[in-house]
């Protein structure tokens, strides 16, 4: 009884996990953790420097995926509209750091067991809009940049839901200068370092 019930409950999960297998595409949203690089600034005409670490925020994403099927691997590209948040002390206050940007990741998976899999890949990223609040902030130095995808995934049905990290690859300042000659001005780093959590749904 128990042998018909194990294998009862292992065939419910194997047919739940193949309605999102096989080549198609969907949509996908989630929330992301994020924590960008170094500010690095001077306050006033002292010139002494300083090095502010960022406070991580929550942010979102929302996009379109499609994915190529195989036996034991699949190749699943992206198109993801992601908003980014992080926090610096500026000066003694807290200041946002937002940027908004099109993500396009190109991931390799592999298929574990049932529905669980790993991938990972490139990500290329074009930079839409970045703002540090209250102070004026210049457009960054490389609009578009690479960064690494890598995670792990469930699917259950048509639903799928996955953890991934991104990093990315080199630095990619913005300068920005205060509102008058005692603000804090200098530069930051805009480079992403954030854990995803993502719900997609094939069509």
């Amino acid at each position: 009884m128990k042998k018909t019930l194990l294998v009862a409950v292992l065939a419910l999960i194997g047919s739940a996990a193949m309605a999102q297998s096989g080549s198609g595409f969907g949509i996908k949203a989630g929330l992301n953790y994020n924590k960008n690089g170094d500010l690095i600034g001077s306050v006033g005409d002292s010139g002494q420097d300083i090095v502010e670490g960022a406070d991580g925020k929550t942010g979102y994403h929302v996009g379109f995926w499609g994915k190529l099927d195989f036996p034991k691997i699949y190749l699943r590209p992206e198109l993801v509209y992601t908003k980014t948040k992080s926090s610096y002390d500026v000066d003694g206050d807290s200041q946002d750091y937002d940027v908004s940007k099109l993500d396009l990741p190109v991931l390799l998976g592999v298929k574990i067991v049932g529905p669980l899999h790993l991938f990972a890949g490139p990500a290329f990223q074009y930079t839409l809009k970045n703002d540090l609040e209250n102070v004026e902030i210049e457009d960054v130095e490389n609009e578009f940049t690479v960064g690494l995808n890598a995670g792990a995934g469930v699917n259950i049905g048509r639903l799928g839901f996955d953890i991934r990290y991104e990093r990315g690859f080199s630095e990619n300042e913005a300068n920005f200068i205060g509102n008058n000659i005692t603000d804090v001005s200098g530069r930051v780093d805009s480079r992403p370092s954030q854990v995803i959590f993502s719900l997609s749904l094939k069509l």
